[in-house]
Protein backbone atom coordinates (compact mmCIF):
# COMPACT_ATOMS: atom_id res chain seq x y z
CA UNK A 1 0.00 0.00 0.00
CA UNK A 2 0.78 3.81 -0.01
CA UNK A 3 0.63 6.07 2.49
CA UNK A 4 1.31 9.72 2.33
CA UNK A 5 2.21 11.66 5.71
CA UNK A 6 2.09 15.64 5.67
CA UNK A 7 3.37 18.00 8.34
CA UNK A 8 3.86 21.20 9.05
CA UNK A 9 0.81 22.89 9.61
CA UNK A 10 0.07 25.31 11.99
CA UNK A 11 -1.31 28.71 12.99
CA UNK A 12 0.50 31.67 11.97
CA UNK A 13 -0.51 35.60 12.02
CA UNK A 14 -1.28 37.34 8.56
CA UNK A 15 1.59 38.05 6.47
CA UNK A 16 3.69 35.23 7.73
CA UNK A 17 4.90 32.22 6.68
CA UNK A 18 4.38 28.23 6.92
CA UNK A 19 6.18 25.65 5.10
CA UNK A 20 4.20 21.82 4.20
CA UNK A 21 6.13 18.81 3.85
CA UNK A 22 4.57 15.50 2.56
CA UNK A 23 6.04 12.16 2.16
CA UNK A 24 5.21 9.43 0.09
CA UNK A 25 5.80 5.85 1.00
CA UNK A 26 4.82 2.16 0.73
CA UNK A 27 5.00 0.38 -2.87
CA UNK A 28 5.99 3.20 -5.27
CA UNK A 29 7.41 2.43 -8.88
CA UNK A 30 7.27 6.17 -9.83
CA UNK A 31 4.95 9.08 -8.80
CA UNK A 32 4.38 10.84 -11.80
CA UNK A 33 2.96 13.93 -9.96
CA UNK A 34 2.41 15.16 -6.91
CA UNK A 35 0.77 18.34 -5.19
CA UNK A 36 -1.42 20.33 -2.64
CA UNK A 37 -5.08 21.04 -2.37
CA UNK A 38 -6.75 22.68 0.20
CA UNK A 39 -10.68 22.49 1.32
CA UNK A 40 -11.66 26.05 3.51
CA UNK A 41 -14.51 25.60 5.92
CA UNK A 42 -18.03 25.30 3.52
CA UNK A 43 -15.61 25.63 0.38
CA UNK A 44 -14.91 22.62 -1.82
CA UNK A 45 -11.63 20.71 -1.95
CA UNK A 46 -9.26 23.29 -4.82
CA UNK A 47 -6.13 22.71 -5.99
CA UNK A 48 -3.02 24.95 -4.66
CA UNK A 49 -0.54 23.53 -7.00
CA UNK A 50 1.18 20.66 -8.22
CA UNK A 51 4.18 19.86 -9.72
CA UNK A 52 4.61 17.07 -12.92
CA UNK A 53 8.52 17.72 -12.56
CA UNK A 54 10.50 20.48 -11.04
CA UNK A 55 10.39 22.79 -14.22
CA UNK A 56 6.53 22.51 -14.38
CA UNK A 57 4.63 23.97 -11.81
CA UNK A 58 0.97 24.99 -12.14
CA UNK A 59 -0.07 27.37 -9.19
CA UNK A 60 -3.99 28.79 -8.49
CA UNK A 61 -4.03 32.30 -9.14
CA UNK A 62 -4.31 33.27 -5.48
CA UNK A 63 -1.17 32.03 -4.63
CA UNK A 64 1.23 33.06 -7.40
CA UNK A 65 4.18 34.94 -6.28
CA UNK A 66 3.14 33.62 -2.78
CA UNK A 67 3.20 30.08 -2.65
CA UNK A 68 6.20 27.97 -3.81
CA UNK A 69 5.96 24.10 -4.51
CA UNK A 70 8.79 21.71 -4.86
CA UNK A 71 10.00 18.09 -4.54
CA UNK A 72 12.75 16.21 -3.64
CA UNK A 73 12.19 13.44 -6.38
CA UNK A 74 15.44 11.13 -3.50
CA UNK A 75 12.95 11.53 -0.97
CA UNK A 76 9.72 11.04 -2.44
CA UNK A 77 8.42 14.41 -0.80
CA UNK A 78 7.01 17.50 -2.02
CA UNK A 79 7.18 20.66 -0.33
CA UNK A 80 4.84 23.77 -0.14
CA UNK A 81 6.13 27.32 0.69
CA UNK A 82 3.88 29.65 1.79
CA UNK A 83 4.43 32.95 2.23
CA UNK A 84 2.51 36.36 2.74
CA UNK A 85 0.03 33.99 4.37
CA UNK A 86 -3.81 35.81 4.41
CA UNK A 87 -7.17 35.22 6.19
CA UNK A 88 -8.40 33.16 2.80
CA UNK A 89 -5.71 30.97 2.98
CA UNK A 90 -7.44 29.08 6.06
CA UNK A 91 -7.90 25.73 5.27
CA UNK A 92 -7.04 22.16 5.47
CA UNK A 93 -4.04 21.41 3.14
CA UNK A 94 -4.24 17.78 1.68
CA UNK A 95 -0.90 16.61 -0.47
CA UNK A 96 -1.88 14.40 -3.46
CA UNK A 97 0.35 11.98 -5.73
CA UNK A 98 -0.25 9.70 -8.88
CA UNK A 99 1.46 6.72 -8.08
CA UNK A 100 2.55 3.78 -10.29
CA UNK A 101 2.64 1.03 -8.40
CA UNK A 102 4.82 -1.50 -10.78
CA UNK A 103 6.09 -1.34 -14.29
CA UNK A 104 3.57 -0.43 -16.55
CA UNK A 105 0.69 -0.29 -14.03
CA UNK A 106 -2.28 2.01 -13.77
CA UNK A 107 -1.86 5.13 -12.04
CA UNK A 108 -3.45 5.49 -8.90
CA UNK A 109 -4.40 9.00 -7.12
CA UNK A 110 -3.48 9.15 -3.49
CA UNK A 111 -4.17 11.51 -0.86
CA UNK A 112 -2.56 12.44 3.23
CA UNK A 113 -4.96 13.10 5.89
CA UNK A 114 -4.77 16.46 5.67
CA UNK A 115 -2.74 19.25 8.08
CA UNK A 116 -4.50 22.51 9.33
CA UNK A 117 -3.25 25.81 8.33
CA UNK A 118 -5.01 28.88 9.98
CA UNK A 119 -4.31 32.53 9.58
CA UNK A 120 -5.41 35.11 11.94
CA UNK A 121 -5.23 38.36 12.12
Amino acid sequence: QVQLVESGGGLVQAGGSLRLSCVASGNIFRINLMGWYRQGPGNQRELVARLISNNNPDYQDSVKGRFAISRDNAKNAVYLQMNSLRLEDTAVYYCNARIQRRPQGPENSFWGQGTQVTVSS
